[in-house]
């Protein structure tokens, strides 16, 4: 081979990792984007002529593209736990107390704590060689070929040592996000709930061409193991500190969690966990908190941990931002049950890092507490940094008492109702437009008969056509039809015709739930079901049979009752039986080894989605609930398991993963 060639090829991947490192870590743009693209085109031209030549830390390797269908579990050699949580700067003056009466004195640091996915990256020889999940703390998947899209974590180190394992947070910044909810609604899919959401969505894709696309990034805030010529240690070897530690790993060329600073005094430390608080909604990505942790780490062995938590760090949270704004208008949306909810339009403000500029009121009851009315001053803030919601009235509008909810449906014109002891408003008219859109939406959702792809704006475009007018005209429609769609070419049209005639095949409980009848969900449609058999049966129960089933009283079983001899249901009913939907229930009982346990599923599952893993624990004998309790039997806890686990942990409920459940049901 020609020795120019090979020095050429090392000479340009050299220049580009280092062009990234820049761009990417330092905020730096050295070169503008047409050289650095020429620079690309020859390292792939010259990868393509001489393939043996393309090196493991290749920029190439950034882009992505290699399908997977599993992800291999990866055993974790120094355990990736968890902090004890804190939620007042009491808490953090006893944290410090109780560290003062082991070690004395003290040096902190603090830093912000990314809303993301934790990580694990292993470099050998100083060349990244596996990237893993954090799973439970113990197991996690290799997500290797996903995270190499992220073109800050550096697929070289700078300095060639034996061997180092980092710990980071993977997260999608705000921008990012904002691309990802566009396009989203553009295909008319399901929008992500928030960035910490996206980004653990997007590195598990199967395809990491997806996972490119994606745009995440990462911070990196621990040594867990480092290796040199002469000594292995889980402390970062001649590193002495957490300072020491950061300070190498950007030496190393890692993107070091940035914002961190270290006091001695706990007076300013707290004031710094405040400062980044009132930060938080100017940072271009999101934060659910703070950390204080013990700098020396001779100090924290001496401090030590209990089963659950280091006793030498805290992860402080912050309470939900609240923003003053102005109520400019508000509108009433007619839901899928014909529920018409009040929606507060006021000011935009920006909280938890979005931009709001609605909420929900819930109802006339909720309107009426608050006394609210158009242009009273009001408070917003983002319940769970997730949901915008109206918490308060700073000052009303002068001469003018609460919003009155119209009696009449806003879509329709039908004189809306409001059943006795009920607080919310109903349009009665099964025919009204609203519910005709929600119903359908609510129909091919992912818990109901799962139809990938028709979302909202499809649905929304399929009734303006007048090719559907119900759920049963969704069977009906044909290859062609979606062929004349705005957007629509074979594949995608193909895709969605496939992905109806699959829900056909669906087992009914999630027909049941689909249908949309008021207080029946996924559990209590499976309940249904279990016990009677099928649709038909269910349709030709009486009152009290209804009633009799587990976890059903007296209002719940009247609105099945009356839900399957309604004219309009009926007549549905029959329609996508005559297309083929399936109508009957196989229950599937496997055995009955979790017979008398009750679960609850936390986070996001490696190999199962939730649904899976309750139709597994069902299918066994087993109960899932939706609640921790002392009554909880074991909760089965996957990536990112939030408050759940947290409870779980207080209340000493046994906590397992998927291959522990797998366990039980092969003893």
């Amino acid at each position: 081979m020609n020795e120019t060639i090979k020095e050429k090829y090392a000479d340009l991947c050299k220049k580009i990792n280092e062009y990234n490192y820049a761009y990417y870590v330092l905020n730096d743009n050295l070169v503008p984007d047409h050289e650095y693209d020429v620079l690309m085109r020859e390292i792939r031209q010259i990868e393509q002529d001489f393939p043996e030549l393309e090196a493991p830390d290749s920029p190439t390797k950034r882009v992505g593209g290699q399908a997977d269908t599993t992800f291999e579990k990866v055993e974790h050699t120094v355990q990736m736990g968890s902090l004890q949580d804190v939620f007042s700067e009491e808490e953090l003056f006893d944290f410090d107390r109780k560290i003062r009466a082991t070690l004395n004195p003290v040096r902190y640091i603090v830093e912000p704590k990314i809303d993301g996915l934790s990580v694990s990256l292993e470099y050998t020889d100083g060349v990244f060689t596996r990237g893993s999940t954090r799973g439970d703390g113990f197991v996690g998947e290799n997500v290797t070929e996903n995270l190499k899209t992220i073109k800050s974590i550096p697929l070289k180190l700078r300095k060639e040592i034996p061997f180092i394992e980092v710990r980071g947070e993977v997260y999608m910044p705000r921008a990012s996000f904002e691309k990802l909810l566009a396009e989203q609604e553009k295909r008319g899919e399901q929008p992500a709930k928030n960035p910490r959401n996206a980004a653990a969505g997007s590195l598990r894709q199967k395809n990491s061409a997806v996972t490119a696309s994606r745009e995440l990034d990462i911070y990196v805030f621990n040594i867990q193991q480092f290796r040199t010529e002469t000594e292995n240690t889980t402390d970062g070897g001649t590193l002495r500190s957490h300072k020491q530690a950061l300070e190498f790993m950007a030496e190393l060329g890692f993107k070091v969690i940035n914002g961190w600073r270290f006091y001695s005094d706990i007076n300013d430390a707290v004031s710094r966990i405040r400062e980044i608080g009132e930060m938080r909604g100017t940072l271009p990505y999101d934060i659910d908190g703070a950390v204080i942790k013990v700098d020396d780490f001779a100090g924290r062995e001496i401090i030590g941990a209990t089963s659950k938590f280091p006793k030498w760090a805290a992860a402080f949270k912050y309470p939900p931002e609240e923003k003053e704004s102005t109520l400019l208008e508000i509108e009433v949306n007619v839901g899928r049950t014909g529920a018409l909810t009040p929606l507060a339009v006021f000011e935009p403000v920006s909280l938890a890092g979005t931009t709001v500029s609605r909420a929900t009121l819930h109802n006339q009851d909720r309107i009426d507490a608050l006394g609210i009315n158009i242009g009273d001053k009001i408070i917003v803030r983002k319940a769970g940094d997730i949901i915008p919601e109206v918490i308060a009235v700073v000052s009303h509008t002068e001469d003018k008492t609460p919003y009155k909810i119209a009696e009449s449906c806003p879509v329709c014109g039908s004189v809306a109702v409001r059943d006795e002891g009920e607080a919310v408003t109903f349009c009665p008219n099964i025919d009204c437009p609203a519910k005709i859109q929600r119903s359908i939406e609510h129909f091919c959702s992912r818990g109901a008969m799962n139809i990938d792809g028709l979302g909202e704006a499809i649905v929304q475009l399929l009734l303006e056509k007048n090719l559907i007018k119900n759920v049963a005209d969704l069977y009906k429609l044909t290859f062609e039809q979606f062929l004349k769609l705005p957007n629509f070419k074979d594949k995608s049209a193909s895709n969605l015709i496939s992905a109806i005639n699959n829900s056909k095949s669906n087992q009914c409980d999630r027909l049941i739930y689909a249908l949309g009848i008021r207080g029946i969900g996924e559990r209590n449609a499976a309940l249904l079901c279990e016990k009677f058999g099928g649709v038909k049966e269910i349709m030709g129960a009486d009152f009290e049979e209804i009633e009799a089933t587990e976890n059903f009283g007296a209002i719940l079983a009247q609105n099945v009752y009356d839900a399957m001899r309604e004219t309009n249901m009926c007549r549905l009913i029959d329609e996508l039986e005559k297309s083929g939907v399936n109508m009957l229930y196989t229950k599937k009982t496997e055995s009955r080894k979790l017979s008398g346990l009750t679960f609850v599923i936390t986070g996001t599952l490696s190999s199962l989605s939730r649904n899976e893993a309750k139709e597994i624990i069902i299918a066994n004998g087993g109960k899932c609930s939706e609640s921790v309790s002392k009554k909880t039997s074991y909760v089965l806890a996957g990536e990112e398991a939030g408050s759940k686990l947290t409870k779980a942990q207080n209340l000493g409920v046994k906590i397992i993963n998927e291959d522990e459940l797998r366990g039980m049901l092969e003893m």
